[in-house]
């Protein structure tokens, strides 16, 4: 879906866990290349390619990987893109996320009490061979090198200028773009849309859920026309003011 000039989000649609989820990926292009921000769960690369095909982007054109953080649904199918590509891409994340991205440390919501609640989550009816797939995914995370730190307030002179902001809580190094020809917000996991609404982050799924609330002002700094949320979608209805209501 064509966001703004450059920007297209990239809604990404599977059956996880028994039921369709959809996850907002977005694209960031120019004439020099193409920005992938996260990447979905494993096994999406697929679903990937044809997005990027249908918002008229060649694949071959990706040369930069921004991974947000650390979550499976972010970097899932980082390993399998890379070697898609003709080219060596280049993934940045912040310093603090990199570890979990790089598999040298399990990302800190992967716990062994947690692995066995989302197994007994699972719905009935989910195979054998799923359920095992899944088990493995979550005891052995995908992961890849990061080639280059992002650092809070950074500049980035890529696709008509992107603004890092750090936005912790969520995870520890969870960042938000900021588009800034387009006056985009990249939200990841600090916001959601849910029914149509703007929403802070959800508290279940925080590492330290006032510290996510917290990083919410510094939203506010920036003239925000459209917001893309990772869980949700679009979102472009006062925006600005919205965020603003949710940080009191």
């Amino acid at each position: 879906m064509n966001i703004a000039n450059g920007v297209n989000m990239l809604p990404i649609s599977a059956v996880m866990r028994g039921e369709m989820v959809t996850i907002y990926p977005t694209l960031l292009w120019d004439n020099d290349m193409a920005i992938l921000v996260d990447t979905g769960y494993p096994g999406q690369l697929p679903l990937i390619k044809e997005q990027m095909e249908r918002a008229g982007i060649s694949f071959d054109k990706l040369k930069k990987i921004i991974i947000t953080h650390q979550d499976i649904d972010h970097i899932g199918s980082l390993p399998a893109i890379l070697e898609a590509l003709p080219q060596k891409a280049e993934v940045l994340a912040t310093e603090i996320e990199a570890p979990y991205i790089q598999g040298e440390k399990r990302p800190i919501k992967i716990t062994a009490e947690s692995i066995e609640r989302a197994m007994k989550a699972l719905p009935a009816e989910v195979s054998d061979e799923w359920r095992a797939s899944f088990r493995k995914t979550l005891e052995s995370p995908p992961s890849a090198a990061v080639d280059a730190f992002v650092t809070y307030g950074q500049e980035l002179p890529y696709c008509d200028g992107i603004t890092v902001i750090g936005t912790p809580g969520h995870t520890p190094g969870h960042i938000c773009l900021y588009h800034q020809a387009s006056k985009t917000l990249i939200a990841a996991d600090a916001l959601v849309v849910v029914n149509d609404q703007l929403l802070g982050p959800i508290p279940s799924y925080c590492h330290d859920y006032e510290l996510a609330l917290q990083s919410l002002r510094q939203l506010t700094e920036y003239d925000i026309e459209t917001v893309i949320c990772y869980h949700g979608g679009l979102y472009s209805d006062h925006v600005n003011e919205r965020i603003l209501e949710l940080t009191r």
